[in-house]
């Protein structure tokens, strides 16, 4: 097996590929963090280099966050909870989370698209079975568990309808 050579960079070059990958996406301060830890910036430098991002406008974490979370609501289908999860991975702060969370509206239509579209491709033997698969699926996807059980009396209501 061949050995991954590992290239130190210094602080100028890391600052240099940082300020070329944030031109090109938003990127959070701990992707920037973890990025220097990968390239072994010297501990004392890597705040340095940050901060110079930050000053320079091309790292803001609520920016970050918004496009994040714009992203994964549209693209990905995710929930709150499962963004909330995401950006905290990222390193972002709570306060930041919660005000951009905030800002997010409930979207119980995209929601009730999901469960719609997956409860056409799911086998089940009977109503419960169908319910909890739908409830594992959309929980699993970051969803509230009031909005998903909402959701899903509707949609299992609404069959009997759409069969007539």
């Amino acid at each position: 097996m061949q050995e991954r050579v590992v290239r130190e960079k210094t602080p100028e070059q890391a600052l240099n590929a940082l300020m070329r990958l944030c031109a090109k996406s938003e990127h959070s301060t701990g992707d920037a963090m973890r990025l220097m830890n990968r390239w072994h910036v010297a501990q004392e430098n890597r705040h340095e280099v940050l901060d110079k991002l930050i000053k320079l406008k091309f790292i803001d974490n609520r920016r970050f966050a918004e496009a994040y979370t714009r992203d994964k609501l549209r693209f990905q289908g995710w929930g709150k909870r499962k963004i909330r999860s995401g950006l905290m991975g990222k390193g972002i702060e709570r306060e930041i989370i919660e005000a951009v969370l905030a800002e997010v509206e409930s979207d119980d239509s995209q929601l009730m698209r999901l469960l719609a579209a997956k409860k056409r491709t799911v086998k089940a033997a009977d109503e419960y079975q169908m319910k909890m698969k739908l409830m594992r699926f959309a929980l699993g996807r970051g969803f509230e568990y009031e909005a998903v059980a909402d959701c899903i009396e509707k949609i299992m209501n609404n069959e009997d309808t759409d069969e007539d």
